[in-house]
């Protein structure tokens, strides 16, 4: 089916933060994504952002990092891939004895970023590759280090790729009474996230009804990375909103449902089984 258009209505939630003593920071949230059933689905039909690169999902121009922390933490957990399980390995290795690996590079706007390398990602392993000794997995190989390890990916992986396709973003509201409220915007990460170049992507999971079939709604599916986003009690109040939407929704009568404001991508991808 093909992509559904952009500006579509969609229903927002505000609520004060808990964790904030003075009650001027605010989350905004945006409960038709939240409670949407989107599930990343690479591997298991994802088309990849360009047609010419399908198996690389969101990987084909490597990730920026959110800061220094960040790119210190991907570093460390970088230390500790194999060459049996990283196909880049080698190329990783660091330029001298005892420097960092060479994983990481600054793009046209000096901003920091992991390093691209064959038109992909750095720590992108790539569908089809083969070589004496390694048996490593298609797909991010921070990834497989953390199901290796035991940990969540939000650990091992760079800050906007756990985050992906959830987007916070951050404003400052003036309501007259000389306190600026902090808002906290949780969201869809849309094509048009990404800025320009989003334009020129050939496909993208969001709003394809394709990446419409998850089990469970996006709040559910994706707590974990939206507790570290949040913290855990203002988590608890969102489930607390989108556990009363879903209900509301199972038990709304037809006519009722576009009220509900309900992800065009997920209703489609309903309507289509």
């Amino acid at each position: 089916m093909p992509e559904i258009k952009p500006d579509f209505p969609r229903e927002w939630v505000e609520f004060v933060d808990p964790a904030d003593p003075d009650g001027l920071d605010r989350f905004r949230c945006d409960i038709t994504w939240l409670t949407s059933s989107w599930s990343c689905i690479y591997g298991n039909g994802c088309q990849g952002i360009y047609a010419q690169t399908p198996h690389d999902g969101c990987c084909s121009e490597g990730a920026m990092y959110s800061d220094k922390e960040d790119e210190q933490r991907v570093l460390k957990y970088a230390a500790e891939l194999k060459r049996s399980e990283w196909q880049f390995f080698d190329q990783a290795q660091p330029k001298r004895k005892g420097g960092k690996l060479n994983v990481s590079e600054v793009d046209e706007d000096n901003e920091r970023k992991t390093r691209n390398i064959e038109n992909g990602c750095i720590f992108l392993n790539r569908k089809g590759y083969e070589a004496p000794g390694f048996t490593g997995q298609m797909g991010c190989v921070l990834h497989h280090l953390a199901i290796r390890e035991d940990v969540h990916f939000v650990e091992t992986k760079p800050d906007v790729c756990w985050q992906l396709p959830i987007r916070r973003s951050f404003e400052k509201v003036d309501l007259g009474d000389d306190e600026e409220r902090r808002v906290t915007l949780i969201g869809e990460y849309e094509r048009r996230s990404w800025g320009p170049g989003g334009v020129e992507f050939d496909w993208y999971c969001t709003s394809n009804t394709e990446a419409h079939v998850g089990k469970e709604p996006v709040y559910l599916s994706n707590a974990y990375e939206l507790i570290k986003l949040m913290g855990t009690k203002a988590y608890t109040i969102l489930k607390e909103i989108c556990d009363a939407r879903m209900e509301a929704r199972r038990l709304a009568s037809p006519k009722l449902l576009p009220l509900l404001q309900i992800h065009p991508a997920t209703l489609a991808a309903e309507k289509s089984k």
